[in-house]
């Protein structure tokens, strides 16, 4: 097992020429660790780790300068919105939040300072499914970088690099710890100078994880693979079971065929995730009594964990949106998105029933 190497200091051989560990902002044992790993999954050369996903999306931010423009996916984690939104627009950052499930529509936005497109496929909490590939030759003609982030489907079912993104951008937080005891972020690149900005962005703003984090997230990768299998399993299971069910008018699950982008998924992804999203009937009303009456899903933000979790988009995850850019993606107050766990799927079908009893009782 990795040590935890707690030091947050090191001692040098003498003043100047030092080419270890000197201090833990800088470098830990720990972390190195972590961030080798993570790298090696998504097939990069460099990792760098972060003490939350927004962490690491504001590091790959302030890597760009004020006046710099970032096109950006519409279904975007409320968080990453915020950010832009909210965080670095005062310093000068444009963005633009546009549908890119067509990449022409990419192409017709680009600006001759567009310096980053930002990309979430399956993206949150719609699951949209955006082309890799064909959005990052567009970037690239444009000497643009792509950043996907990579969080839903984790290494084991999509790698953003080897499809042409330039940044894969992780929550540590959710599917590789997997455990729901460990707030980390994460980017892996194969892009030298990139790699040291990030580096020193890591280090001059501070936002690092503590090595017991990092421990724990190394813990969890142990059985990433594994993990995976019986997530998708559970939720190919239940995406298909909620498609047949008369209190559900809409399924959202990239490995169902009615799903609109079901062939890209197959093409660039290995399995279709463990995150699906649907419509109850009714709004939010029904919605409420559904998530109030389940005992196994708990009623929770985030996602990934062993547990299964079950939330309210319009109300908790993208509460930060405006309303009119809710109603714009779908984000309705019927919407339900589920992080599918590691339970008997037999009892999250029970389970997801008691919840629909609930809401049909509800005028």
């Amino acid at each position: 097992m990795t040590p935890i190497v707690l030091s947050t200091t090191f001692a040098q051989d003498g003043p100047g020429g030092h080419k270890g560990f000197d201090y833990s902002r800088a470098g830990n044992p720990t972390r190195s660790t972590l961030e080798k790993c993570l790298a090696a999954l998504e097939g990069g050369k460099h990792g760098v780790a972060f003490a939350s996903g927004c962490a690491a999306t504001t590091a790959v931010l302030l890597t760009l300068r004020a006046g710099d423009h970032v096109l950006v996916c519409d279904d975007v984690y409320g968080g990453t919105f915020r950010i832009l939104d909210k965080v670095l627009a005062q310093f000068g950052l444009e963005a633009t939040f546009l549908d890119m499930t067509e990449p022409k529509q990419v192409e017709s936005a680009m600006r001759p300072t567009t310096r980053l497109v930002w990309v979430e496929t399956p993206s949150n909490p719609m699951l949209k499914i955006f082309d890799i590939s064909a959005i990052g030759a567009i970037a690239r003609a444009h000497e643009a970088v792509l950043a996907v982030d990579n969080t839903f489907a984790t290494p084991m079912l999509q790698r953003p690099l080897e499809l042409g993104a330039t940044l894969a951008v992780h929550s540590t937080t959710k599917y590789l710890n997997g455990h729901s005891d460990v707030i980390g972020g994460a980017v892996v690149t194969n892009d030298d100078t990139l790699a040291e900005r990030l580096h020193f962005v890591q280090k001059a703003a501070g936002g690092v994880p503590s090595p017991f984090d990092c421990y724990l997230v190394l813990r969890g990768l142990k059985t990433l693979a594994v993990r995976m299998d019986r997530h998708v399993a559970s939720a190919r299971t239940l995406a298909a079971w909620l498609e047949r069910h008369s209190q559900v008018t809409k399924v959202r699950y990239p490995g169902l065929a009615s799903h609109e982008s079901h062939r890209l998924a197959g093409q660039q992804m290995r399995a279709p995730g463990g995150m699906i999203s649907f419509e109850c009937r009714g709004a939010v009303p029904q919605a409420t009594a559904f998530l109030r009456a389940l005992r196994i899903f708990a009623c929770a933000e985030s996602l990934g964990g062993v547990e299964s979790l079950a939330e309210h988009p319009a109300s908790m995850t993208h509460a930060a949106l405006p309303e009119t850019a809710r109603e714009a993606l779908g984000i309705s107050g019927g919407l339900i998105r589920l992080s599918v766990g590691l339970e008997d799927v037999g009892d999250l079908m029970g389970d997801l029933d008691r919840g629909f009893a609930a809401a049909s009782s509800t005028s």
